[in-house]
């Protein structure tokens, strides 16, 4: 990854490059490309999304979901401990 980004950086130190991609036509094709694959991405998240649910496999949304409900749950757990903690120290005086 390293190598690529050194690469892609030396390109666009290029005066051709660099003349190439301050052409409004090449910048507008950029754009639409990116575009395009923010578009193929969410289209290929949703089926992928389909077809785990339809096997009935848990997905990577699904593992956050529950990792962020776990700490969560973790967090009211110890809120409730320490409440009871201090109910014990003011029952025991």
């Amino acid at each position: 990854m390293a190598q690529l980004k050194d690469r892609v950086f030396r390109l666009l130190q290029d005066p051709r490059v660099a003349q190439l991609v301050r052409d409004p036509r090449v910048r507008g094709l950029m754009v639409k490309a990116l575009v395009l694959r923010g578009r193929m991405e969410g289209a290929l998240d949703q089926r992928v999304q389909r077809i785990a649910g339809s096997l009935n496999l848990a997905t990577q949304r699904d593992l956050r979901s529950l990792q962020r409900r776990i700490r969560h749950l973790e967090r009211e757990l110890r809120a409730t401990e320490e409440r009871l903690t201090e109910a014990d120290l003011v029952t025991n005086r």
